[in-house]
């Protein structure tokens, strides 16, 4: 068979560039990016074809210590069961640096039967390349790695070496997909993660975490233009004021950038109506977490 087709987990702690990694490799992207922990909620799937393989990457939510509410305890499980049944796994972390999650996630990898290859992001931040190779050995003592690969996920350093690597890895077998899918994922779920991303650049602290997306009307028969209507939830009756802004400009803000976004994924105009509500305490909700797909 001249064909090979896999799947590779990309997992780490927050807020490593995991999400910019994949974009990067599918050349799309699929995946929210912002430059805050927690961006990723659920295992989102990129798919690479190219030089007779095809590659299914996992965008895992970043694994953390520290998990109080029911969805944090639901993207970490979401995280590990990434893990399972994959051909490989891309730890990541951020060259020059080791925290307590990071040694987690190594912990987590501890019994994953895949090789494990190392993808140390961020190193054009360092300027020396001695402190680079020094902390490359301290790290590479921790586990017997498949593959090192220092690189730069948003400049695209090495990345390409990275992907060939992956792809010796991949067992021969027919694709899985068409070759022009970029991701499993529906329409619908890619928009609302579009208009996420949105509120992960404009709100500040600790809101975004409290704050969740949910498409309820997505109506293409009105051609030219894509109408689109969204929720955006929050946990207090106080952070829909935030959320909205003095005279509704946050949200006017919120809503412009959402839209750019859109009409670039859709290739299309595209109208988009946002509303606020609240329901308290909707992190450790079973129902609202289902609603929005996140841990099912």
């Amino acid at each position: 068979m001249n064909t090979r087709f896999g799947r590779v987990a990309i997992a780490g702690r927050p807020n490593v560039g995991k999400s910019t990694l994949m974009n990067h490799l599918i050349g799309f992207k699929v995946s929210a990016i912002a430059n805050k922990p927690q961006t990723t909620r659920h295992n989102i799937r990129g798919i690479y074809t190219g030089d007779g393989c095809q590659i299914v990457f996992v965008d895992t939510p970043g694994i953390h210590k520290t998990a109080r509410s029911l969805l944090n305890r639901t993207i970490n499980l979401e995280a590990v069961s990434a893990l399972e049944a994959v051909d490989a796994v891309v730890m990541m972390v951020e060259a020059g640096q080791w925290t307590e999650e990071d040694t987690l996630v190594l912990k987590r990898l501890a019994h994953v039967g895949c090789p494990v290859l190392l993808a140390a992001n961020k190193v054009d931040r360092i300027k020396r390349k001695e402190t680079l190779l020094a902390w490359l050995q301290d790290v590479t003592a921790r586990r017997d790695f498949a593959g090192i690969f220092p690189l730069s996920a948003t400049r695209g350093t090495n990345t390409a070496e990275l992907l060939q690597t992956l792809t010796g890895y991949m067992p021969a077998s027919e694709w899985a997909y068409a070759e022009d899918e970029v991701t499993d994922q529906p329409v619908r779920f890619i928009c609302a993660e579009l208009i996420r991303e949105q509120l992960m650049h404009y709100l500040h602290q600790e809101l975004p975490y409290s704050t969740a997306v949910a498409i309820e009307k997505f109506d293409e028969t009105s051609a030219p233009v894509l109408e689109i209507h969204a929720t955006l939830w929050v946990s207090r009756e106080s952070q829909k004021g935030i959320l909205i802004g003095r005279k509704g400009e946050t949200l006017k803000r919120i809503g412009s950038s959402a839209r750019v976004a859109l009409e670039a994924f859709m290739q299309r105009r595209v109208m988009l109506k946002l509303w606020v509500r609240v329901e308290e305490d909707w992190e450790n909700s079973p129902r609202h977490l289902q609603s929005l797909g996140i841990g099912h």
